[in-house]
């Protein structure tokens, strides 16, 4: 596969960073809603609370920059991709925003803490399924006329997206597990323990069900990844893969604390850089590359000269809110 590294390659590169770090960094603070029925009343929910309390709003931060990034930069692809997938779009945002207004609303009205518990885990469910259906329709493809999408209501509903859409839930309920393995203590901690090596498992079945599937969507995605000698590096992936699972389960049952985290980050990793397989260049697979959704080369550069000052400040931020609460939480908040 032959890249060629001129400012709209960039630019793909800035959206898919942006993109990838907001699946694991908010995929934890989801995967935490999702496993909240899970979790005793009281004080195994009120950790596993506090501990994303410090950095979940920031986590979001990422959305933004990558949904904005994709509008300034692809603006095609932007007008394409979402009217396929409005419905979707529509109800991960509804999501979201019950999630936020459940967590705060759960500490200021405690007479209704139960309805609040509710739509936070409600609102993580549905806006995790709806990321996962949404990369399913855009892996399956879009139909386009004219640079325009072309298709139905309802296009986006197969069982290939609803197969990606349960693979979210369950990875991201992998995240939250271990972030509450690393960061959580006493009940809450052995329970996640135990949810984390059956989500583990579910996460490694359907990244296998996703990666055995997707290369019979469209021949181009065969050819990407068995063609020779492409397929030498393109094996490379689902070795990775198996060596992450190996350790992940391993440090798992010896009882490790921030690597079964870490190792899960690494298997998100390893699906992403499948993705990037699969779909690149075409940033809707095969009938609109990069380079034909791109916005004119003065308004990439001008947006990058910003997004060089900005980036640097969003990693900064973020790097020092997780070093100040890097200890374990309790029911009252970090020690």
């Amino acid at each position: 596969m032959h890249i060629n590294f001129d400012l709209t390659t960039v630019w793909a590169f800035i959206i898919a960073f942006a993109v990838f770090m907001y699946v694991v960094m908010d995929g934890f603070d989801l995967g935490i809603g999702i496993l909240f029925p899970s979790l005793r009343v009281g004080d195994e929910r009120d950790q596993a609370m506090n501990s994303i309390a410090p950095v979940w709003d920031g986590n979001e931060t990422w959305l933004v920059l990558g949904g904005g990034g994709l509008f300034a930069a692809f603006p095609l692809a932007y007008g394409v991709i979402l009217t396929a997938t409005y419905p979707l779009i529509i109800a991960m945002l509804l999501g979201l925003v019950f999630r936020g207004v459940a967590f705060e609303f759960r500490w200021r009205d405690p007479n209704h803490r139960a309805v609040w518990d509710v739509a936070f885990s409600l609102g993580s469910f549905v806006a995790a399924f709806a990321q996962g259906i949404t990369l399913g329709a855009i892996l399956q493809g879009v139909r386009v006329v004219d640079q325009a999408y072309a298709g139905g209501w309802l296009d986006w509903l197969t069982p290939f997206s609803l197969l990606t859409g349960a693979g979210v839930v369950v990875g991201y309920a992998l995240l939250g597990a271990t972030w509450m393995i690393w960061k959580v203590e006493g009940t809450a901690e052995t329970h996640a323990r135990r949810v984390a090596l059956w989500a583990g498992v579910g996460t490694l079945i359907a990244m296998g069900a996703v990666s055995a599937a997707t290369p019979f969507l469209q021949f181009e995605y065969w050819k990407r990844w068995f063609d020779m000698p492409g397929v030498l590096a393109t094996a490379q992936v689902p070795l990775v893969t198996a060596i992450l699972a190996f350790l992940f389960f391993r440090c798992l049952r010896r009882g490790a604390v921030a690597a079964p985290f870490l190792l899960s980050l690494a298997l998100f990793a390893m699906g992403f850089s499948g993705l990037g397989i699969s779909l690149f260049p075409y940033i809707v697979p095969d009938t609109i590359t990069i380079w034909d959704a791109a916005a004119p080369e003065r308004s990439q550069l001008f947006m990058l000269v910003g997004t060089a000052v900005i980036m640097p400040v969003i990693l900064a931020y973020t790097a020092w809110a997780y070093w100040v609460f890097r200890g374990k939480v309790g029911t009252h908040g970090y020690h």
